[in-house]
This record gives C-alpha cells, sequence and structure tokens, in this order.
C-alpha cells in the first residue's frame, strides 16, 4: 500500500480554480464584499429589496442576442467592409476605433471589445503595421468605454442608474452628450497625432453570414433594445428570446457573460448591506454631498465602475453627477472598468513580452484622458 503524498496530483484542479479567479477577479472581490457585510447585517427579508431584476433581466437579453449575432459574425464582417474601405495606416485606425466606439453603444463596451479588438490585431498584423497595435489596442479600450457612456445599455452601470433612478430617456442623453462629444474629439486627435497617413492594404477574409439568421437576430436584438427604452415590460423578453435561442443558437445563451450578472448580484448584496450601517452612510452622504462627480470618479480608480454605481447610488439622488462620474471613470486605472481588464488579457495574450510598456502607455493616455474629461465637465458645471 503506498502511502506517500503527490501533490502534483491536485494541480490541475487547483489551476483551473486559479484560472477561474484570474479571470473573474471583479465577481470574486463583489463575493467576498457580500459574504463580509453579510456578517454585519445578517440575511433578513430586507435582502430581497437589495435586487433589481430589471437590470439583471435587461443585461441578460442584451448579451445573449448579442453573443447569437456575433456567433454567426455579423460584427465582424459589418466592420470588415467598413475597414475595407480605408486606404491609409491613419483612416483604418479611425475606422477600428470609431467602429469599437459605436459597438459599445449598441452592444455594451465588453462585448464591442471581445468582437473588434482581435479585428483590430488581425487588420494590423496582415498589413504588417503591428507598430501600432499597442496604440490602437489602447484608443479601442477608452473609445469603448466612452463611447458606451451615451445610451442606457452601452454600460452595464448605465442600465442599473437608468433603472434605478427611473431616467426619462431625453434627459439621459443631454446629460451624456457633452463628455460623449468631447471624448470623440479626444480620440479623434489622439488618432491623428500618433498614427501616420502611411498606405496599408486590407485582404478580405471570405466571411459571410446566413441572410435568415441575421434577420431573426436583428428583430430581437430590437425587442431587446426596446425593452431597455421601457416599451415593453422586460418579463415578455424573458418568454421570448431565451426559448428562441434555446433553439436556433443554444451557444449563445452559454457564452453569456453569467460572472458579469453575478458580480451584480454580489455588488447589490454589498452595496444594500452599506446602507445599512449608519457611519457608512453618514461617511458617504457627506463626500457625496461635496462634490458627487469627484467622489465617484476616484471610486471607479480603486473598485471599478460598475460596483462604484451600485454602491454611492445608496447615499446620493445626484444621479447626473454621478451618472457621469461612473462612466469617466472607466478610464484611468487598470481596474476602473471590467472592459480595460479585457484589453489587457488581450494585448498580452498577443504581446506577452509587452507587459511592462502596454501598462505604462496604458496608464499615461488613460489618465490624461481622465484629467482632460473631468477637468471639462467640472468647468461646464461652473458655467
Amino acid at each position: 500500500m503506498n502511502l506517500h503524498y503527490h501533490p502534483t496530483i491536485h494541480l490541475p484542479i487547483f489551476n483551473k480554480i486559479w484560472g477561474f479567479i484570474r479571470k473573474n477577479t471583479v465577481m470574486c472581490i463583489a463575493l467576498i464584499a457580500a459574504l463580509l457585510t453579510s456578517l454585519i447585517i445578517p440575511i433578513d427579508k430586507n435582502y430581497i429589496g437589495y435586487f433589481d431584476f430589471k437590470t439583471l433581466s435587461c443585461l441578460f437579453l442584451v448579451l445573449a442576442v448579442v453573443c447569437a449575432l456575433k456567433n454567426i459574425n455579423f460584427f465582424y464582417m459589418l466592420a470588415e467592409k467598413i475597414v475595407q474601405l480605408c486606404k491609409t495606416a491613419r483612416v483604418s485606425i479611425l475606422a477600428l476605433v470609431y467602429i469599437t466606439f459605436i459597438g459599445s453603444m449598441l452592444i455594451a463596451n465588453d462585448m464591442a471589445l471581445l468582437t473588434f479588438l482581435p479585428l483590430g490585431y488581425l487588420t494590423l498584423s496582415a498589413a504588417k503595421m503591428q507598430k501600432y497595435m499597442m496604440f490602437t489596442f489602447i484608443m479601442q479600450n477608452i473609445a469603448a468605454n466612452l463611447g458606451g457612456m451615451l445610451t442606457p445599455f452601452g454600460n452595464p452601470q448605465n442600465l442599473y442608474l437608468y433603472t434605478k433612478f427611473n431616467i426619462p430617456n431625453g434627459e439621459f442623453m443631454s446629460i451624456m452628450l457633452p463628455p460623449f462629444i468631447f471624448a470623440v474629439i479626444l480620440i479623434t486627435l489622439c488618432c491623428c497625432v500618433f498614427v501616420k497617413n502611411e498606405p496599408l492594404e486590407i485582404h478580405k477574409s471570405g466571411i459571410s453570414v446566413d441572410p435568415k439568421r441575421t434577420a431573426l437576430y436583428l428583430i430581437l436584438f430590437a425587442l431587446s433594445i426596446v425593452i431597455v427604452f421601457r416599451a415593453v415590460p422586460y418579463w415578455l423578453g424573458l418568454v421570448i428570446i431565451p426559448p428562441v435561442l434555446l433553439i436556433v443558437d443554444r451557444k449563445a445563451l452559454k457564452m453569456v457573460d453569467y460572472p458579469l450578472l453575478l458580480t451584480f448580484v454580489f455588488f447589490f448584496i454589498f452595496a444594500g448591506n452599506m446602507a445599512r450601517i449608519p457611519a457608512v452612510r453618514q461617511l458617504f452622504a457627506t463626500l457625496l454631498d461635496k462634490s458627487t462627480l469627484l467622489v465617484s470618479v476616484l471610486s471607479c480608480q480603486f473598485i471599478s465602475n460598475v460596483p462604484s454605481a451600485i454602491l454611492l447610488s445608496q447615499f446620493t439622488e445626484n444621479y447626473r453627477d454621478l451618472l457621469v462620474g461612473v462612466n469617466i471613470g472607466g478610464v484611468g486605472t487598470l481596474i476602473s472598468s471590467l472592459a480595460s481588464l479585457i484589453t489587457f488579457r488581450e494585448y498580452v495574450s498577443h504581446m506577452p513580452s509587452e507587459t511592462g510598456k502596454y501598462v505604462r502607455t496604458f496608464s499615461v493616455f488613460n489618465f490624461s484622458f481622465l484629467i482632460l474629461l473631468t477637468g471639462f465637465m467640472m468647468l461646464i458645471r461652473l458655467i
């Protein structure tokens, strides 16, 4: 009988667990935060009031349909056709960044990056323009974080705040339009300054899409959007969209970013518990009363924009500054937005030797955008 212990037997399981934690760090932190605060505020009937079921449902429906469209290469083909019209490196990179910018408004920032970062990599690699790879990834990341701020479904925190405060559609757009326009100007200037107008040749990939499935998925996408805009009750989407996808594209339902949904769930618990602690409520109320915009921007740099929106919304009714703050606060540190971590993982998977250089360059551009956007919005508030 062999009584020797072999620790290597358990390594595969440990590696899988560690890999899951690394991939879903924010979700794991949210879980720990929820558990710790549950020791202070024991589970009771008030917990059910923490959850915004409409936000979770809308986010799930949009993500599911976007995954289905991604599976048939719809966004890839659309972006490829646009890029093929460009003839120079500058115009091509602008096109890649604008596609990501617009994509984040329609399919959420993380999905826009997962869809269009590979296109940027393939385009620049095929054209032998790897020297612009880092800059393009960083600009696509900034574009995804800032482009998504114009629509309620562009960024996850938008959907939450839009639903929680019942913000009218017109008011939402008017709040976010100034920083959106300023962000477009800054991104365009950066691409024009840092990319030379040199010739670029891009070859077709030959990818095509199924017209019937495309039509069906676009109808489902339209339905999910009108649900977000409150034209249709969200339960109707739950009755229609998942069953249809279960029949025509079961893989899309499997691909939904469930860790993101669970992150929301855990932070709902954390934020709800924090709001029931008198000392915490007093502290945040005092800070937010001084400057909701600055506090929300700074909060994003340490705990990311989604948890910042959920937490701070418990202590202020100033949703205008909170909405702006958790959107422009998405640029800055690597952890200020989940989307930034997606870009980081994607880039280092292609260029592992440039990890340090990427973090330094990323920080310079992101903090420059953060300072300019925050200063711009504070100036507007004074006017």
